[in-house]
Order: structure tokens, then C-alpha cells, then sequence
């Protein structure tokens, strides 16, 4: 039986209630692997029509967030975070190289954050990766990719400082 957008949203929301710190978004990490494992759940909940970012479900009591992504032709964006929550990245097709940053400077109210590029890694298809509160990070993609990514909040509602690649 194919997943569902419910079903999944169900595993998430029990991992996260069971242990709402690091180990239940390990837990959920695990949980997106698998439902990247789900080829039919991936083509229904990511068809070719997907925009960029596309919401699939929005906990109303927890706020994690679960959204498409389906990114067409190259894409790249600078370090970043998810200001106060985290983000797992799930690859359902394409590769994405990620870059992590070590932290120079946090953003002040007038000046951009500064970061330096610490390592670069592939996701590919199946791969999950959690990126916890304040870590840096930044994906680039050569190609069309499909993504699978679940926001601690919703990103949309949140405002985010900016970081320069210094060094």
C-alpha cells in the first residue's frame, strides 16, 4: 500500500511528540528515508507540475511543516539557516550538493552574517539530512531535482537575516 501525505504526516507528528528534542527529529530523519523508499508516494506527492516550494501539510499544533520541492534546471543558494528551528532535506530525485559553513559572524540588524566554507557532500535520491537550529548550510543543484523537506515552522512566516561566503 502506498503512502499517504496523512499517514506520513502521522509518523512525523508521533516522533516529534514522543521526543520533541534532537533524537525525535533523528527519528524523523529515518521516517523521511523511508517514504523516499515509497517511489509511488514520491510521484504522487512530488509530480513534474510541483512548483519550487509547495506545501503539503502544516501541523497545527506542533508547526512542523511538510513541502514538495521540484527545482528545474541549476540552482544555487548562499549559506543560510533556518533561523530558530531546523529542516530535513530529503532527496527523492537529481543530486544536491550541500556545503556546510562555520559560523564567522551572525547577522546583525545591519550587516549580513559572515560564514566559511567548511565541507561539501552529495544527497541523492533516498538520502535524508537534519540540519539543526543555527547550523549553515547551503545546497547547490547542476540539474532538475525533487526534494522532500520537512520545516521545524514554516518558513514562509519566519524572516531570515542574511550570510556572505567570506575567506
Amino acid at each position: 500500500m502506498t503512502l499517504t501525505v496523512q499517514e506520513f504526516a502521522k509518523q512525523c507528528r508521533t516522533a516529534l511528540t514522543e521526543d520533541p528534542g534532537p533524537a525525535g527529529r533523528v527519528a524523523v530523519v529515518g521516517i523521511v528515508q523511508e517514504a523516499l523508499r515509497d517511489k509511488a508516494f514520491v510521484a504522487a506527492v512530488i509530480p513534474d507540475t510541483t512548483s519550487e516550494r509547495h506545501v503539503l501539510y502544516e501541523d497545527p499544533e506542533l508547526g512542523f511543516t511538510i513541502l514538495a520541492h521540484n527545482y528545474i534546471g541549476a540552482k544555487t543558494s548562499t549559506p543560510h539557516d533556518h533561523g530558530p528551528t531546523w529542516a530535513i532535506y530529503g532527496q527523492a530525485s537529481g543530486e544536491t550538493v550541500m556545503t556546510d559553513w562555520d559560523c564567522l559572524a551572525r547577522p546583525s540588524e545591519t550587516e549580513p552574517g559572515q560564514a566559511k566554507r567548511s565541507k561539501d557532500y552529495s544527497l541523492k535520491p533516498g538520502d535524508a539530512y537534519l540540519y539543526e537550529p543555527g547550523v549553515l548550510h547551503s545546497p547547490r543543484r547542476e540539474a532538475s531535482t525533487k526534494l522532500i523537506r520537512i520545516e521545524g515552522l514554516n518558513m514562509d512566516r519566519v524572516k531570515r537575516k542574511p550570510y556572505v561566503a567570506v575567506g
